[in-house]
């Protein structure tokens, strides 16, 4: 799940609270790939996505009628509908994919090195250079990745109907990255060109963004077979709480404690990933792939400046 750059228009919330908001964003988005694994075993990836944005849109629509913010949306609809192709649509298909093929554990830990190619794209494309402590944090964060995708984490799943072979979960694993890479440079437009529009806003077009790019995709792919009442039940929770309610809670999560600490809510999400996966799919969690993500968390939150090394600043020549 990637994160909106736009400032907020939600009433901070009392300190008593945040860390309750906290932990329930955390748990949300973590459910978010149960869910949509669970979904797409009826939908297929393409569909499932389709029907998540579909009901994500439709929830934060009726967010932003009720707070009045509809004409904004109208001003400011072409940037924001080409965010959700790059912040939802294909990035929601690539997880969907790789569900068929890896846990939904280690599909969580890729999730979590946004904050990585948000770095590298800062860098690149606003010339936000990082600091020593924080360009050791991407390479870091990156020798975990290259880790996971050696093959040795045992991470692969069983899906009905789906004969997997050695190379799946290579690029299941690059469907996870091409999504991660698509969040950063979402991120890095957005700070661009849609600065000081409200978040929800920038959400909710978002979404119908996404809605319309997968619409005939959708339409094409519908499955023969009408999926099954869980499935159904799996999209619904994946589009209004997943997507559309999660997003609310970020936004007064925001407003209580500050975009950039705000964003550690990337940390805690593949906890529970983890949590449901092995709860409630069965999955197994091996020693590789909890090794691999500390060092992957070690990297993000050295490259995403939360963690700081003691690096001494060069003497000045005379």
């Amino acid at each position: 799940m990637s994160l909106p750059a736009s400032q907020p228009t939600a009433q901070a919330v009392s300190s008593r609270l945040w860390m309750l908001d906290f932990i329930l964003l955390a748990a949300t988005w973590g459910s978010s790939f149960m869910f949509t694994r669970l979904a797409l075993l009826d939908f297929g990836a393409v569909p499932s996505a389709g029907m998540r944005v579909l009901i994500g849109a439709a929830v934060l629509l009726l967010l932003l009628a009720r707070k009045g913010q509809l004409p904004v949306l109208a001003q400011h609809w072409r940037n924001t509908f080409f965010v959700g192709l790059l912040n939802s649509a294909v990035p929601f298909v690539c997880f969907a994919y790789a569900l068929l093929h890896i846990t939904t554990g280690l599909s969580s830990i890729m999730n979590a090195t946004v904050p990585l190619f948000g770095a590298v794209l800062a860098w690149a494309w606003l010339k936000d250079r990082p600091s020593p402590s924080r360009l050791a944090g991407l390479v870091l964060g990156f020798v975990g990745v290259a880790l996971l995708a050696s093959g040795k984490a045992g991470f692969q799943v069983s899906t009905p109907g789906i004969n997997h072979t050695a190379q799946d979960s290579t690029w299941a694993v690059l469907a996870c990255l091409l999504a991660c890479l698509l969040y950063g440079i979402a991120a890095s437009f957005t700070k661009l060109h849609l600065g000081g529009v409200p978040a929800l806003v920038t959400a909710a077009g978002s979404q119908c963004g996404a809605s319309l790019a997968l619409l005939l995709p959708t339409l094409w792919l519908w499955p023969a077979q009408n999926p099954g009442l869980h499935a159904w039940l799996a999209i619904v929770v994946s589009g209004v709480v997943c997507t559309g309610l999660a997003y609310v809670m970020y936004f007064r999560l925001i407003a209580a404690l500050g975009p950039s600490k705000a964003m550690t809510v990337t940390f805690l999400i593949p906890v529970f990933a983890v949590f449901f996966g092995v709860v409630f799919l069965g999955e197994v969690v091996t020693l590789w792939m909890l090794g691999c993500a500390l060092v992957v968390f070690c990297g993000t939150a050295l490259s995403s400046g939360l963690v700081v090394l003691p690096f001494k600043a060069a003497a000045p020549k005379n």
